[in-house]
């Protein structure tokens, strides 16, 4: 099992309405390819971030294969449409984890 995990830091001013766009809109698209079996969303608590506010989704994945093929299909079209909808009030993190 893999674990895709995206940390975004996002500006206080709109961090209400970016965590309901992402779960009301952005996680369910995620989750929609295929590619994903779950997901958890956390809010980073410490160490504090210097400015915004930091989340981080897991999802996970059940092969490296549906990791690429998301990579490949899915994912520039899905990080644009977030870029365009909070660009310049965010900064994003992408890392790839192996569950032991």
């Amino acid at each position: 099992m893999l674990i895709y995990s995206v940390a975004v830091n996002i500006e206080n001013e709109i961090h209400e309405e970016w965590y309901e766009w992402m779960t009301e809109k952005h996680i369910p698209d995620v989750m929609a390819t295929g590619h994903f079996t779950n997901y958890r969303i956390y809010r980073l608590l410490s160490p504090e971030p210097e400015k915004g506010l930091t989340y981080i989704i897991n999802y996970e994945c059940p092969s490296m294969e549906d990791y690429e093929r998301y990579q490949i299909e899915n994912a520039a079209i899905l990080q644009k449409e977030h870029g365009e909808k909070f660009g310049g009030k965010f900064t994003a993190t992408r890392s790839l984890m192996e569950m032991l």
